[in-house]
C-alpha cells in the first residue's frame, strides 16, 4: 500500500517561489489501477515523481508498505526504488541498445547475471507481445511498440508498483486501446499495483478502479471511477467528464435533463422505452456513455418537449423508473 500524508512540493526559484503540490493526502492499495487526472499544470506528473522520490517532497511523507521513503538513505532509497517501475510519455529508450537490451539494462545496474537477465527479458517480451522484435533497435519500432518495450523493462526487476505517467498521451487512439488492455491484462496476471497519470478521461474510465482529480496542486475529489463519472462534485471534474461541446452550451427550448447511467445494463433500451411508454418525442442533446463490463456509465442530456404536459410525463416516467437524472439549469 502506498500512503501519502501532507505532501507539499514547493519549487524556489531566483525570483519566487511555486508551489506545486499543496496537503496532499491519498491512499493507494494493493492490486489496484489508481488513476490521477488533472489539466496540464496541475501538478500530477510531480505527484507522481514524489511517489519514487525522484522529486523530493518539500515536506510530509510518502510511506511504501509501511516504510517511510522521506526518511531513508540514499542507499537504501534505490534499493526500494526498485520495487517501483515507471513508464513515460516518451518512452526514454536507448537508441542503441536491441530491444532486449533495454529490458536487460535495470538488470544490469542489480548485478543480476547476463544469463539470467536475458532469460527474463524473453519472458517480458513475450507477455508485451514482442518475442519477435527481440533483436530490434528502436528506431526500427513504433510508437506502441517503444511503449511495450519500456513495460517490459519497467517489470525487469519485479516491481510491486507501477507508475505510468501520460504513458499513452503519444499514441494513437487504437494503440491506446492495446497498452491500456495490456496494462489491465498485467495487473490482473502478476498482481501489480499501478498508477496511471493523465489528462484523459477515456483513459481513466477504461481501466482505473479509483481515482484522484487534482486541480491547482491539490486533490480536488477521490473516489470510485464510476462514483466520481457519473456524479461528480468538484468543478474540474464536472470540466473534465461532463459535455463542453458548444450544441450542450447552447439555449435550446426551455428545458432539458440529464440522464445519468451508473451501471445500468447496458442492453436495456432507456430512451426507446421511455418515448414509447409517454408517446413523446425527445432532442437529444449530447451523449456520452461507456459500456463497462456490461453495464452503462455516461451521461445523456435530452431537450424536453415545448409542451408543459409532455414535458411532465417525462419527468414523471423518469422519476417512476429509478434512473438517476437532474434538470438543467440554462
Amino acid at each position: 500500500m502506498i500512503e501519502i500524508k501532507n505532501l507539499n512540493k514547493t519549487y524556489i526559484t531566483k525570483d519566487a517561489s511555486i508551489t506545486a503540490l499543496r496537503d496532499i493526502d491519498l491512499t493507494i492499495r494493493d492490486g489496484e489501477i489508481f488513476g490521477i487526472i488533472g489539466l496540464s499544470g496541475a501538478g500530477k506528473s510531480t505527484l507522481v515523481r514524489c511517489i519514487n522520490l525522484l522529486e523530493k517532497p518539500s515536506s510530509g511523507e510518502v510511506i511504501l508498505d509501511g516504510q517511510s521513503l522521506t526518511e531513508l538513505p540514499q542507499k537504501e532509497l534505490l534499493k526500494v526504488r526498485r520495487r517501483i517501475g515507471m513508464i513515460f510519455q516518451s518512452f526514454n529508450l536507448f537508441e542503441q541498445r536491441t530491444v532486449t537490451q533495454n529490458v536487460t539494462y535495470p538488470l544490469e545496474i542489480a548485478g543480476v547475471k547476463k544469463k539470467e537477465a536475458h532469460k527474463k527479458a524473453a519472458d517480458l517480451l513475450e507477455l508485451v507481445g514482442l518475442s519477435d522484435r527481440a533483436g530490434a533497435y528502436p528506431s526500427q519500432l513504433s510508437g506502441g511498440q517503444k511503449q511495450r518495450v519500456a513495460i517490459a523493462r519497467a517489470l525487469a526487476t519485479d516491481p510491486k508498483y507501477l507508475l505510468c505517467d501520460e504513458a499513452t498521451s503519444a499514441l494513437d487512439p487504437n494503440t491506446t486501446q492495446s497498452i491500456l488492455h495490456l496494462l489491465k491484462e498485467i495487473n490482473q496476471k502478476l498482481g501489480v499495483t499501478i498508477i496511471v497519470i493523465t489528462h484523459e478521461m477515456r483513459v481513466i474510465d477504461q481501466i482505473c478502479d479509483r481515482v484522484a482529480v487534482i486541480d491547482q496542486s491539490r486533490i480536488a475529489e477521490v473516489g470510485n471511477v464510476s462514483d466520481v463519472f457519473t456524479n461528480p462534485q468538484s468543478d474540474i471534474a464536472k470540466n473534465l467528464i461532463l459535455p463542453q461541446s458548444p450544441l450542450a452550451q447552447k439555449k435550446i427550448g426551455d428545458r432539458r435533463v440529464r440522464i445519468i447511467f451508473d451501471g445500468e445494463e447496458s442492453t436495456r433500451p432507456v430512451l426507446a422505452d421511455m418515448i414509447l411508454s409517454c408517446q413523446v418525442a425527445v432532442n437529444i442533446i449530447f451523449a456520452d456513455t461507456k459500456d463497462i463490463d456490461g453495464k452503462a456509465y455516461g451521461h445523456i442530456i435530452v431537450q424536453l418537449p415545448e409542451e408543459k404536459n409532455e414535458a411532465d410525463k417525462i419527468m414523471a416516467w423518469l422519476n417512476a423508473s429509478g434512473m438517476k437524472f437532474s434538470e438543467e439549469a440554462l
